[in-house]
């Protein structure tokens, strides 16, 4: 009898740890989610949903409204309405932005941007298909939520923005998410949850936002209402009229011509921060890279001198500066042969061809975009005008060059007293394959940030750089990586300073610019 009970008592031990292993199978968990949610099926079949409540105010008690709205495949809606001060903040799938109480309407940038655009992503994936969304899944353990265990796992997206989530054991529901949202820690549980056209959603809602706890009480929700795009644009009161694209371009890229010049003047310092990820989200490896560089013939031209924060070695210091020399020979010898053919084809009476097939130029832009929600904005001090971008349905590409602006959506802030752009912010709305997926397939969501500035009253210079890959290359493994460049030290150039910036440089010419010199003419400034 002793025996049997020991076994008995053993036999259940296994069978509680076998329980227990699988529940700590995030995949797992949240299969078992989607189940009591609705089913798969149902839920991927969601294009909208809206949620309607209302609230006491924590400040004076007074009745307060609450609306909550998505729509596939990236749309961002949330709005609490304080007396008559509304809190927006919404992302429309170009841009993230805000309007506060106090009546500041504004595009939202860096992490506050991210945190939006990844919380768009998380609630319209409703758990669907993570590893296609670039989505990565990890078990945390056990927490405690109002005093009930829950299974805790983290949500990171490929711009390493993380989300932890919290299931109850028992009905397999999410009760409890913490994520920062603009700027500001946000932690959510849900409870009563009820079934509103085979999907259950929750109708309590206890919201702490910073030091602000709102409980909201549903009064209303919907699946797959019309919601219109109107919803989640910036609100057409603050939207200005857009100028005429075309001369705007034109200018920036004449601008951009006098800029390059210029730029043949200054040097600098770059340091890139470039990190890789695993499959769970967690960090493979961190480098950071710290170059000099300056600019020939409209290129950067880049000396690696620090590796990880540590000086490089007499050797391989060497060996940049061989290879730093080496790239700028092939400058020269290239615009040496570019300045023969082109004196050939004057020769002959041919046009001069300004442009490669595959280089970027104003008109392919015009085409293959569209622009909306125009605005006027404050940025870096500076006012600006702020669109976003997106692809023109009614395009056909057929270059490269096409199909790649074609893939991209994003807005850009453009200083027009200078014609410069002051930031651009672009994501590929699709994957992008070349030759086919056979060589590299840049993924779906992968972005870029770009800002300069001006500086020394005479010239735009780049400040800095982001971009988040989710990359693919000749069939291989993929991989994802955030890399941040930083770009300072700039600094005006003569044949006496150019031992300081520690790279070869070409031979200068007489008219090399002396710091002591008067200014160039400025750039349409």
């Amino acid at each position: 009898m002793r025996r049997a009970t020991c076994f008995t008592s053993l036999l259940l031990f296994f069978a509680f740890s076998s329980s227990r292993s699988q529940a700590q199978d995030p995949a797992r968990i949240v299969s078992d989610f989607l189940k009591a949610a609705g089913s798969s099926k149902t839920l991927s079949k969601i294009q909208t949903e809206t949620l309607e409540g209302t609230f006491r105010n924590p400040v004076d008690g007074k009745p307060c409204t609450y609306t909550f709205s998505l729509k596939l495949p990236n749309r961002y809606y949330s709005e609490f309405v304080l007396g008559d001060r509304p809190l927006i903040e919404a992302y429309n799938g170009k841009s993230a932005w805000h309007e506060t109480p106090g009546g500041e309407l504004s595009t939202l940038l860096g992490q506050q941007g991210q945190q939006l655009e990844a919380a768009s992503l998380y609630y319209n994936s409703r758990l669907l298909n993570l590893k296609k969304k670039k989505l990565a899944l990890a078990f945390i353990g056990h927490a405690q939520v109002r005093g009930k265990d829950a299974l805790q796992l983290e949500l990171t997206t490929t711009a390493n923005i993380r989300r932890e989530l919290f299931f109850d054991p028992q009905s397999h529901l999410l009760v409890k998410e913490s994520a920062p949202v603009a700027g500001l820690d946000q932690e959510i549980l849900y409870d009563d949850y009820r079934i509103v056209d085979g999907v259950k959603l929750p109708y309590k809602i206890e919201l702490h936002r910073g030091r602000d706890t709102y409980s909201i009480d549903i009064t209303r929700a919907s699946i797959n209402e019309t919601v219109g795009e109107r919803t989640f644009d910036f609100p057409i009161k603050s939207q200005v009229k857009l100028p005429d694209l075309k001369a705007l371009f034109k200018e920036i890229d004449e601008n951009q011509k006098i800029a390059d010049k210029i730029r043949e003047n200054y040097a600098g310092t770059r340091v890139e921060e470039e990190t890789e990820f695993e499959k769970d989200g967690k960090v493979k490896k961190t480098e950071l890279s710290e170059y000099t560089f300056f600019y020939l013939n409209g290129e950067e031209i880049s000396t690696l001198v620090k590796k990880d924060g540590k000086p490089l070695g007499d050797e391989e210091q060497k060996k940049e500066n061989e290879k730093t020399q080496k790239r700028i020979e092939e400058i020269q010898k290239r615009e040496a042969k570019k300045e023969a053919q082109d004196e050939k084809a004057k020769e002959e009476g041919k046009a001069k061809k300004d442009k490669d097939d595959d280089d970027v130029d104003i008109e392919t832009f015009l085409r293959a975009c569209q622009f909306v929600n125009p605005r006027r904005e404050r940025f870096r001090g500076q006012d600006v005008l702020v669109f976003d971008f997106e692809p023109n349905p009614e395009f056909q590409p057929h270059k490269m060059v096409e199909r790649i602006v074609h893939e991209l959506a994003g807005v850009v802030w453009i200083d027009e007293q200078a014609h410069e752009v002051a930031r651009l912010e672009a994501y590929f709305v699709g994957d992008f394959r070349v030759a086919g997926g056979l060589l590299a397939n840049l993924q779906k969501g992968t972005s870029f940030i770009f800002e300069q500035s001006y500086f020394n009253n005479e010239v735009w210079l780049p400040t800095y750089e982001e971009a988040h890959l989710g990359v693919r290359v000749l069939l291989m493994k993929g991989f994802n990586v955030n890399a941040t460049t930083r770009y300072s030290d700039y600094k005006r150039f003569n044949v006496q300073t150019l031992s300081t910036i520690n790279q070869p440089k070409p031979a200068a010419p007489a008219a090399t610019p002396n710091p002591n010199d008067p200014a160039p003419e400025k750039p349409n400034r």
